[in-house]
């Protein structure tokens, strides 16, 4: 663009002005250059890091509402699933150490509000909720987790009748699980003891309720299991909420009753509440007193028969007697006399038999004892190792003997054989070749001499003889085709 000068020779700067009508430009003396807005550019880190910082600041604590779909928990217990609703679905990821809190297990298609903080997956790029907590909707989570567990338990067969176990008509004693301080365990005791005084009972004591009873029932029914001291388990328990009663709604507690090798009896809560534990107990009873009711009962029916045929022996005892007052009202004293001297003479006789045969029975069991204690002193004497000893001695020293036969052939076998090659090795040394006179010569470097050839007149030699080495000098060389050569001409 062309510049025009100004009164001193400077140039003119030139202004130009660009509009969106016309592209010419207008000289105005002078010019400049529109300054440039400059541009930030975003690694894609950077941007998505930015984005979560602000995602998670406005949306640090919400919570959610949404169905459940595309369920997977993962080998590590991370649970990773999605919540959507009609228009949109949110990826949501629940960490193992939240995962472990749930009172249900999640699944396909359940209506849920989970509660946590929105963030970006940076290696996705994409929005996630990171859950804290998780309840469903409508049903608590509680009875929720309570119905998965029954179908799932009832689905393996732990609720069969066949696989229970029968109690016993008579236990000697009884193991009751429950806390050593409520009302439950006096109540038992006391209807024990009012119906079967001769029953033991052995309390083991453990939580009922909270965190760490789960883990103290499974213990306990392991542990009276090992004991060897209790021949049936009850389970016991006052009444509660839901909440109160879930330690007997656990998985663990139920894997416990079912791998019980005694029967377990339990008695939780009310006649109308129902736990996992009365599903999978061998016996299921309404309240912890009538389980002590249900356990004492054959012995109860015994003694109440016993109280019944009681009674009627006294009254057919006494209807005897009075019949034995009428009969002897109407003998005469000497035919009283001589019925009951006939009755007592044939009581001693019974006696004498019982007494010969107990005697007879006493002998011929020690005879038989006898003659079981001489065969097997006949089978002791068989198996005494002091014979087996010796004749392990006898094989012992028959083997010592030919292992000496066997070195003695050996060694004869070897110096026979080293003997040989001695004499061949002898023939073959050099040293043998020497005594027959031969004589090994070397140079001035020591190496052999073969031929004429290596030495000259005036080198030094060595000679090695059968009896040692000397040295002597070269006078002159003669080779063994030239002596050949002169002594054909001599002849």
């Amino acid at each position: 663009m062309p510049q025009h000068a100004d009164a001193i020779g400077t140039p003119a700067i030139t202004l130009e002005l660009v509009t969106r009508e016309t592209t010419s430009t207008r000289q105005l003396g002078f010019s400049f250059e529109a300054p440039q807005i400059a541009r930030r550019i975003w690694p894609v880190s950077e941007l998505i890091e930015s984005v979560r910082e602000h995602v998670e600041e406005q949306f640090g604590d919400v919570w959610v509402e949404g169905e459940i779909s595309n369920y997977r928990p993962a080998p590590s217990g991370h649970l990773y699933f999605t919540l959507k609703d009609a228009e949109a679905q949110l990826p949501v990821v629940l960490f193992r150490r939240q995962a472990l809190l749930l009172r249900f297990r999640p699944e396909d298609g359940l209506h849920v509000l989970v509660r946590g903080r929105a963030s970006v997956y940076a290696q996705r790029g994409q929005l996630q909720l990171v859950a804290e907590t998780m309840e469903p909707v409508g049903a608590g989570s509680l009875q929720l987790a309570f119905e998965q567990l029954k179908e799932r338990l009832k689905a393996e067969g732990l609720f069969d009748a066949e696989r229970k176990k029968k109690l016993p008509a008579f236990p000697r004693t009884v193991g009751i699980v429950t806390s050593p301080t409520g009302a439950v365990i006096r109540d038992f005791l006391n209807i024990v003891g009012r119906r079967h005084s001769g029953l033991n009972v052995l309390l083991f004591p453990a939580s009922v309720q909270g965190e760490q009873a789960p883990a103290e029932v499974e213990a306990a029914i392991a542990e009276l299991n090992r004991s060897g001291l209790v021949d049936v388990i009850v389970l016991a328990r006052g009444g509660g909420s839901l909440e109160d009663l879930a330690a007997f709604n656990s998985e663990r507690v139920a894997r416990a009753i079912v791998a019980s090798r005694l029967p377990v009896v339990s008695a939780i809560g009310h006649e109308t509440d129902f736990t996992i534990a009365d599903f999978v107990a061998d016996l299921r009873a309404p309240t912890p007193s009538a389980a002590a009711e249900l356990i004492t009962e054959a012995q109860h029916r015994i003694a109440e028969h016993l109280d019944g045929q009681t009674s009627r022996l006294e009254r057919a005892t006494r209807f005897r007697l009075m019949q034995a007052h009428r009969q002897v009202d109407g003998l005469s004293i000497d035919k009283a006399e001589w019925r009951v001297t006939a009755l007592l003479h044939r009581m001693n006789q019974r006696l004498d038999d019982g007494s010969f045969r107990a005697e007879a029975a006493v002998a011929d069991h020690l005879q038989m004892r006898m003659r079981r204690v001489a065969v097997q002193e006949e089978r002791l004497l068989r198996q005494d190792p002091r014979r087996g000893l010796s004749a392990a001695r006898e094989r012992l020293a028959s083997h010592h003997v030919h292992l000496e036969r066997a070195q003695e052939r050996m060694l004869h076998k070897v110096n026979t054989e080293l003997g040989f090659l001695r004499t061949r090795l002898h023939a073959l040394s050099p040293l043998a070749v020497l005594e027959r006179g031969y004589a090994i010569v070397q140079g001035p470097s020591g190496k052999l001499i073969r031929s004429t050839q290596q030495v000259h007149p005036g080198d030094v030699v060595a000679t090695r003889v059968s009896d040692g080495t000397f040295k002597s000098r070269v006078e002159a060389s003669v080779s063994g085709k030239s002596t050949k050569k002169r002594d054909h001409e001599q002849r």
